[in-house]
């Protein structure tokens, strides 16, 4: 396995209140040449100045902890300068402080008992600028949890993506349906390049961090 373009690791920060979990996701990671973890957090006030001291790519969040919680460590992350990709820790398939997390930022969720594989693959995903939430988990996650404000929300998700040009709205509207640069190129006749550089201006013009919120966004609307 070949390690990020600047030929380091990536680097990851472990938060969770439990440490026989820290411990494990620590030696599960450990084993993967490409992976290293640079902190270890029980709390999520202790996340900024791990954060800034560490510079990880990827933060491990549990969404639950007895302090501050991980919704809002990831709240906060997100509103800071070049923050690091958040991967919610949780041990609900459906669950509103997932959703919530998601919507503000989030790369995507794991279960806690995902296999060590599988794990390790996820981490290797999002340093890559991938989601690693599929369409099918975001609708079911969406239709079962009840957060409120849907009205809202739908008249919010329109008028942002009408910002967005015609062939910006089909590209957002491919990538709410989970598909890869490739696929969308494939799809609408562009090379891959002009794909990034559309998902790149469709972020900017919605002020969006990732590829998850702008498909939470189209499923909003409705589009």
């Amino acid at each position: 396995m070949t390690t990020p373009a600047d030929g380091g690791p990536i680097t990851v920060l472990i938060v969770d209140d439990d440490p026989m979990v820290r411990a494990g996701l620590t030696m599960i990671l450990g084993g993967a040449g490409d992976i290293k973890v640079v902190g270890e957090a029980a709390d999520g006030s202790e996340v900024p100045p791990l954060v800034a001291e560490h510079r990880p790519r990827v933060v491990l969040m549990d969404i639950r902890m007895p302090g501050v919680d991980g919704l809002t460590a990831t709240e906060a992350l997100r509103r800071t300068s070049a923050p690091p990709e958040v991967v919610v820790l949780t041990t609900f398939h459906a669950d509103a402080q997932v959703l919530r997390a998601l919507r503000a930022g989030a790369s995507g969720f794991l279960l806690k008992d995902i296999a060590p594989a599988d794990l390790v693959a996820a981490i290797r995903k999002v340093a890559a600028g991938e989601p690693i939430l599929s369409p099918a988990v975001t609708r079911q996650l969406i239709s079962h949890v009840s957060d409120g404000g849907a009205d809202e929300r739908t008249a919010r998700a329109r008028k942002l993506l009408a910002r967005l040009s015609e062939r910006e709205l089909e590209v957002a509207r491919a990538v709410g349906q989970g598909k890869s640069n490739a696929e969308i190129g494939r799809e609408l006749y562009m090379s891959v390049p002009t794909v990034k550089a559309h998902v790149s201006r469709i972020l900017t013009k919605l002020d969006l961090n990732n590829r998850v919120q702008v498909a939470l966004l189209v499923y909003d609307a409705g589009s």
